[in-house]
């Protein structure tokens, strides 16, 4: 059977691969300890899903962490400190990816399903080029190759705007952006989308919101466990998500109920 959907656009960290998006707090915390101003995951969380540069530039602007580079580097942080803190954090990046780079949970799967319906599958990441060639091999080796995928630095702004969603779009060749649905586990992310003209879903339970991986996740409490799954699913909802699930493994579910709306006049824009 046949799709209403032209395209699914995914996230990459958090989404696809690296349950619990260790690698971009791995990195960019050495990236900090580097520069003698250490931050903590949560400062590090709080902007996940912004391309790299604009992310370390707001983490830059955190009070806390502003008042201890102030303090130690005896100015306040400029354009250049970002600048080179993130031309710092790509190898960092790199060696991180590579060791977070396994797909989640059902993701193959569930881009193969939708590929076997007509659906095209693209992708588009807060991470650069460089950033993602630790990333791209390692996925297409377990089942999962997306047709396009858009880096940070590849559009004019990163998200929440829809630039790089709009340039998936564009290279797919899908249209309308009411018949495409973004797929991601960051509050940016659902901007994104909603400011594409899409529909958007929310991934909780592997993604920033929570923080943590697999083996962490499912070693919880199980009453803690849905406290965090169910917070962050929260947070998505409020930055502008359709729909939440647990993992890109529950997304059949969701696309069908995406596939009824539309089936029925629903727009994207209208909730």
């Amino acid at each position: 059977m046949t799709s209403p959907l032209k395209a699914v656009i995914f996230d990459w960290a958090g989404t696809m691969v690296d349950f619990g998006s260790v690698a971009p707090v791995m990195a960019l915390r050495d990236a900090f300890d580097a520069e003698g101003v250490p931050v903590t995951d949560a400062e590090i969380r709080t902007h996940m899903g912004r391309a790299k540069r604009d992310h370390v530039a707001q983490i830059l602007h955190h009070h806390r962490v502003h008042a201890a580079w102030t303090a130690f580097h005896g100015a306040a942080p400029s354009d250049a400190d970002a600048d080179r803190i993130h031309d710092a954090l790509e190898p960092l990046m790199f060696a991180a990816a590579a060791t977070c780079a396994d797909l989640v949970p059902g993701a193959a799967e569930v881009a193969r399903g939708l590929q076997d319906r007509g659906v095209r599958i693209g992708s588009t990441t807060g991470y650069t080029r460089t950033m993602m060639q630790a990333i791209l091999p390692r996925a297409a080796a377990q089942g999962y190759a997306p047709e396009v995928v858009v880096c940070a630095g590849e559009t004019i702004e990163g998200r929440p705007s829809p630039l790089m969603l709009w340039k998936a779009l564009v290279e797919l060749g899908c249209w309308p952006a009411r018949a495409c649905v973004k797929v991601d586990d960051a509050e940016v992310g659902m901007g994104e989308g909603r400011e594409a003209g899409c529909w958007s879903i929310g991934i909780a339970a592997s993604g920033n919101g929570v923080g943590l991986g697999r083996a962490e996740l499912e070693a919880l409490d199980p009453a803690e466990r849905r406290a965090l799954v169910g917070a962050a699913g929260q947070s998505l909802l409020a930055a502008g998500a359709h729909l939440v699930i647990d993992t890109v493994a529950d997304l059949p579910a969701a696309l069908a109920e995406i596939e009824r709306r539309i089936r029925v006049g629903n727009l994207p824009t209208e909730t």
